[in-house]
């Protein structure tokens, strides 16, 4: 697999607002943000004492399928074959992660395109949820019940 073909989006993301609607967990806070090359609108749940973020900072954003630089596919499931996180967390193999300040991984649970050109994609990583929503040229390869992961780092 080229480095390229796990990336299904990839973007500069300023931080619009925090909190919109009030705080509701002590280490967690909403993100709303726009991307700039791709006119996206983010939402995006982030643990505030391990990745804090404010209004007005600006972020690179990565959505992959797998953390594989090589071409080796990552297993489907954890557990099952060779190639997951856990031998990237271990340091045995250098991944797209080592760029990054911040990763999640998670599952697209729902893909919303009733309005036409204009979709939604919504991810859950582990309680910790995602709506990115824009062009659909840019979300049309995440399908539902598929894990993604997600990658940060302040720019």
């Amino acid at each position: 697999m080229d480095k390229r073909d796990n990336i299904l989006f990839s973007d500069t993301v300023d931080v619009k607002d925090l909190d919109k609607g009030g705080k509701r967990f002590d280490r967690v806070s909403r993100i709303d943000g726009r991307s700039q090359t791709h006119d996206m609108s983010l939402v995006l749940d982030v643990n505030s004492e391990l990745y804090p973020l404010e209004a007005g900072d600006k972020f690179k954003l990565t959505l992959a399928s797998s953390l594989s630089l090589g071409d080796t596919p990552e297993a489907a499931a954890f557990g099952k074959g060779e190639a997951n996180w856990r031998a990237y967390v271990s340091g045995e193999e250098r991944s797209l992660a080592d760029d990054y300040d911040y990763v999640m991984f998670g599952r697209v649970y729902r893909y919303d395109d009733a309005s036409g050109a204009k979709v939604s994609a919504f991810v859950s990583f582990g309680g910790l949820l995602m709506c990115l929503e824009g062009d659909i040229r840019h979300l049309q390869n995440f399908v539902v019940g598929d894990t993604i992961y997600l990658l940060m780092r302040k720019v």
